[in-house]
């Protein structure tokens, strides 16, 4: 008998399950809650079958809906999700994008640099239109955060805020979301956001930035393809219900 089958699991904490053998830990299971209020499972496990304790134990002890999200590559992890009962929801394609000198078309407010309070309106327009068609929750889970002025630049139409694009500052600067107000879209407004994040990192001698986009959104799939973003790999949503 492999010893893996063996595996006692005990729930530690509200979010937090131990699988334990001989009163060793050999794998631990975590549930966290977004800020939408779903609730996404991990599990870390040596063994297969010691992963298969776990989820059963969660499932069993967690209401439904619950979620997870394994890098599609990890062909055995994505296994131990769908065989414990999750089916694919979405897939995110992860992208490197390469930045450079562009000309802006639309009149921009640097990242950091736009007056909080019509910022925060613009941020509450946005999510109710995404909310009233896709869902907020089709959202990465980094934009459903609460908004960091810090992190956003605005494009402006006839001193209006009309779109803003969220740029994370990691090594390779991440770009978290681009939207606009939905009744200003189709005027090169996304374009000139992008272009201007990547006109800023390229001057800052950053040659690459990052990106994820919802394989279902064909407009955003174009419009990084446009700046030259490559696929660099790509990660599933998985859900049980």
């Amino acid at each position: 008998m492999n010893h893996s089958d063996t595996a006692v699991v005990t729930r530690v904490a509200e979010r937090h399950w131990h699988a334990l053998e001989d009163d060793l830990v050999v794998g631990r299971g975590e549930a966290s809650q977004r800020p939408d209020g779903r609730t996404f499972l991990s599990i870390d496990a040596w063994h297969g079958a010691v992963f298969d304790h776990l989820a059963e134990a969660m499932l069993r002890d967690l209401p439904r809906p619950l979620y997870t999200v394994v890098d599609e590559a990890d062909l055995d992890l994505t296994t131990d999700w769908l065989r414990a009962g999750f089916s694919i929801r979405r897939r995110e394609w992860e992208y490197v994008v390469p930045t450079g000198a562009y000309a802006i078309s639309a009149d921009v407010i640097g990242i950091g640099e736009a007056e909080e309070k019509p910022l925060r309106e613009l941020d509450r327009v946005i999510r109710a239109e995404v909310e009233s068609t896709v869902g907020w929750q089709e959202m990465p889970a980094e934009v459903r955060s609460a908004l960091d002025p810090s992190r956003y630049a605005v494009a402006t139409l006839d001193g209006d805020y009309a779109g803003l694009v969220r740029v994370i500052p990691l090594r390779q600067p991440r770009i978290g979301l681009i939207a606009v107000r939905a009744g200003l879209r189709r005027r090169g407004i996304a374009r000139a956001l992008l272009a201007h994040v990547l006109d800023s990192l390229h001057h800052k001698g950053i040659e690459t930035a990052s990106a994820e986009v919802n394989e279902a959104n064909a407009a955003a799939t174009a419009l990084f393809e446009g700046f030259g973003a490559r696929r660099a790999g790509s990660n599933l949503e998985l859900v049980i219900r």
